[in-house]
């Protein structure tokens, strides 16, 4: 999905107030730091700026809802990474590592986008339609055979008079639903 910067439109423009507030100065209206996350995964682009100084507070911000992410949900991040990242601060790499973790994430979702695309494409448009009638099928061959009287079952016989009737019944009704899982198969 394409952030609104990638179209060519301006980032939308949150103020950030000394009381934590958040004003979204695109929609006139207060927002939280759950409104800022779900605008990230739908590939919003936005500035939050201080209200009082006017800097660029974004990269905090950010850095606050991953924070509260990991720390309420499931988290992403493992501790070995962490620890990894902050061992970089200070480090002669510092500098490179935001292009290299940008980078790497990028072609993260290049890899996915992909990987969904041959997904799709391998699956046709139908495919789901045609594994669930396919498995409907299935099931019915399957109750047709272990439910005398069912629709393509074999008949049951009129009168059991011994065991035997019974179990070449069974066996009668086991060899219609290899047949019609056979036929299914191919």
């Amino acid at each position: 999905m394409a952030s609104e910067k990638e179209q060519g439109q301006d980032p939308v423009i949150i103020k950030k107030y000394a009381n934590r507030r958040l004003y979204n100065t695109k929609s006139s209206s207060y927002i939280t730091l759950d409104d800022l996350s779900r605008m990230t995964r739908e590939g919003i682009d936005f500035q939050v700026l201080d209200a009082k100084t006017g800097n660029d507070i974004t990269h905090a911000v950010l850095t606050q809802i991953i924070m509260e992410e990991e720390a309420s949900g499931e988290q992403m991040l493992p501790i070995s990474f962490l620890r990894q990242l902050i061992s970089m601060y200070g480090n002669s790499m510092q500098a490179l590592m935001p292009h290299y973790l940008e980078a790497s994430m990028d072609n993260f979702r290049a890899n996915q986008l992909k990987l969904q695309e041959t997904w799709k494409a391998s699956m046709g448009p139908d495919a789901f339609a045609k594994l669930a009638e396919t498995n409907m099928k299935m099931f019915e061959a399957a109750t047709s055979a272990f439910m005398p009287g069912k629709q393509g079952a074999a008949a049951a016989p009129e009168s059991r008079s011994s065991g035997n009737d019974d179990l070449e019944a069974l066996r009668n009704q086991m060899a219609e639903m290899q047949k019609k899982l056979d036929e299914m198969g191919k």
